[in-house]
């Protein structure tokens, strides 16, 4: 259904595509050009713990992006998730097997127990992504994201 492509200098594209305020409505709005720019070159060059990968959909098309990062949270470091679906591809199922596939990576990589999700508390559609997903829900909790912009966010658990 879908496939999982490590980022590359193509998807910058695909980047500004996710950049709008309708894909970051839950997120605190659109990135600047150069925060953009900067976040590219981090995946590109995958500058984190952790990686990038753009969601293929079985026709070839390039749908959205989800990855895992390490996250500090009081007392450990976990994997933490994320992803983008154009809204063209949303309702598809394909976010769920993306999240599910991402979560085998995260697992493989050996570094931490645990993935999370961490999507504010209004939007219906990621929480409900997580819930099919098996992710467990912990509980509300503020959330700077991104730096200088808090939220209130739903923290949801994966054992890996």
């Amino acid at each position: 259904m879908v496939t999982l492509d490590p980022w590359s200098e193509q998807d910058f594209s695909l980047l500004e595509r996710c950049n709008t305020s309708e894909m970051t409505a839950y997120l605190g709005g659109p990135e600047t050009p150069d925060k953009l720019r900067d976040r590219h070159r981090k995946y590109v060059e995958n500058d984190f713990a952790g990686q990038m990968f753009v969601i293929v959909t079985a026709d070839g098309e390039r749908a959205g992006s989800v990855g895992y990062w390490e996250h500090s949270e009081s007392t450990e470091t976990v994997w933490e998730t994320g992803w983008a679906i154009l809204p063209e591809f949303q309702g598809r199922g394909l976010a769920t097997v993306a999240v599910n596939e991402i979560a085998k990576v995260a697992a493989a990589a050996g570094t931490h127990r645990t993935l999370h999700a961490y999507p504010g508390v209004a939007n219906g559609a990621s929480n409900a992504l997580c819930r099919k997903a098996g992710f467990t829900l912990l509980g509300e909790r503020d959330f700077e994201y991104p730096k200088g912009h808090w939220m209130r966010c739903n923290d949801w658990r994966l054992d890996l």
